[in-house]
């Protein structure tokens, strides 16, 4: 059975996405979670490519820097920070959480 995507939100996410998807059984953490406030994005990356989980973000940043190096990623999903309410960008996430494996994911960005 394919592996279900762990999702990581970097310090950009609103905590009440965080925790509103916990609350419906999506894995996901964040950054506030594992005390990784305030690295840099490259930092970050890695860190989610350690832990084999999806970035989730608003920061844009992200995707210039996995285009650019083309770094392997087990991918990143973003959404402008105005585009979306945090009950919307709920129900996507725990969409995608339920329909995406981890080998679907890699090296992929999906916009919410």
């Amino acid at each position: 059975m394919e592996q279900q995507i762990r999702i990581y939100a970097d310090e950009s996410v609103n905590v009440a996405i965080v925790e509103g998807l916990k609350r419906r059984g999506v894995k996901i953490w964040s950054a506030r979670d594992a005390g990784r406030l305030g690295l840099s994005d490259e930092e970050q990356l890695e860190y989610a490519m350690n832990e084999e989980a999806v970035i989730f973000t608003h920061d844009d940043d992200f995707l210039s820097l996995v285009i650019e190096s083309g770094r392997e990623h087990y991918g990143i999903i973003y959404v402008h920070q105005q585009r979306l309410s945090i009950g919307e960008c709920i129900r996507r996430l725990k969409t995608i959480a339920e329909t995406k494996t981890s080998n679907e994911m890699r090296n992929h960005v999906l916009f919410l």
